[in-house]
């Protein structure tokens, strides 16, 4: 989003965090003034809890309200972010775009946060909403809960995008390659902890099939234990994030990648993003959870999907693992008519520019 306002012209500049020491930073757009911050940070680079959040976003509400004045602000959650950037914007009198990736009030309700947790994060959430000028949504589902949460707030479905040069069908494998991958976050609400129990069981059918998890999460430590448990270490590794490219040489070398939503905890619109990027390599999806991301991989051929439990889970993974060889040119061509970051790009910077003050297309993100 933020080369595509370069691209039309717009002078942007990004007030984001510094990354943690242990990440490889990437190389900015030359054309884009990007200001870091230093954050709080657990121990594992993840900027995670409240006090880590508002390490950022109290000394952004300075940054903004002190700042060189913008003609837009473009806001990514979380909604302690959306709050303090409404409360500046408005003492600056200049709009501001809220990026809609997911409902963070509901996707908390799913780790059973304490009640009064989860009515300051529905207050400061609508607050963030109802502000907006517009809201970029990423699915339809999501722009029905921000209607609900904000009535009278435009809403604009922008999609979700995958850089296709970075996860493209060509390009790294990894040096130990394993047939099964999960490359992402596992919170709560991924219920990640299935796909252990459905490995065990096609694993106990195959002793030649190895897997590996490749990210963080609140569940992480919980999907370790349960490994041990089964006996399972030596064939399920467990790697912390990686940079992008390394995750897409993973997906690339796989043969399968896992994806996985608990249903039923109030989020079920939720769309675990990892799918997509394994789609664009051209590694089929197994997925375990509700619609509409089950249907979806069903209508449009791109692995297996069924409901959240562990044997028909298992059956899922099996049957994907009997079948593919090599990346499916049929994903990688949905990938490119579907999921482009660029398409993405492109819809929220018309949504961006026509927010902008008349004449200018001038932006801060």
């Amino acid at each position: 989003m933020v080369s595509a306002l370069a691209d039309v012209g717009a002078d942007v500049r990004v007030l984001t965090t510094s990354p943690p020491r242990s990440a490889r930073r990437a190389d900015d757009d030359p054309r884009v003034d990007v200001r870091r911050w230093p954050v709080l940070r657990n121990r594992s680079g993840y900027v995670r809890g409240y006090l880590p959040y508002l390490s950022f976003d109290l000394p952004l509400f300075f940054r903004v309200l002190f700042g060189r004045k913008a003609d837009v602000y473009v806001c990514e959650p979380p909604p302690t972010t959306g709050f303090l950037l409404r409360v500046a914007a408005q003492l600056r009198r200049t709009p501001y775009v809220y990026y809609g990736a997911d409902i963070w009030s509901d996707a908390s309700a799913a780790t059973g946060a304490p009640r009064i947790v989860l009515r300051v994060v529905r207050g400061l959430e609508q607050v963030a909403l109802r502000g907006a000028h517009t809201v970029l949504v990423v699915s339809e589902g999501v722009r029905q809960r921000v209607t609900a949460l904000a009535p009278d707030v435009p809403t604009s479905v922008v999609g979700h995008g995958v850089d296709l040069n970075t996860f493209a069908p060509d390009g790294p494998c990894v040096e130990e390659p394993v047939d099964i991958v999960y490359v992402g976050t596992a919170s709560e609400w991924h219920g990640a902890g299935l796909a252990i129990e459905a490995l065990s069981q096609v694993m106990g059918t195959d002793e030649t099939v190895t897997a590996a998890f490749v990210g963080q999460g609140s569940e992480w430590d919980g999907l370790k234990r349960r490994v041990d448990e089964l006996g399972l270490q030596s064939r399920i590794r467990f790697l912390p994030t990686v940079a992008a490219e390394e995750a897409a040489a993973w997906l690339r070398t796989a043969r399968v990648s896992l994806a996985t939503l608990a249903p039923g905890q109030g989020y079920d619109f939720a769309v675990p993003t990892k799918l997509y990027s394994s789609v664009a390599v051209g590694t089929p999806v197994a997925y375990a959870g509700p619609d509409p991301v089950r249907r979806l991989i069903i209508d449009e051929g791109l692995g297996a999907a069924t409901h959240y439990e562990p044997a028909a889970y298992a059956q899922a993974i099996g049957s994907l693992l009997s079948e593919t060889r090599g990346a499916d040119e049929d994903l990688v061509r949905w990938a490119g008519e579907n999921i482009s970051s660029v398409a993405v790009a492109e819809r929220a910077v018309q949504t961006i520019v026509r927010v902008a003050r008349p004449g200018s297309v001038q932006a801060r993100k």
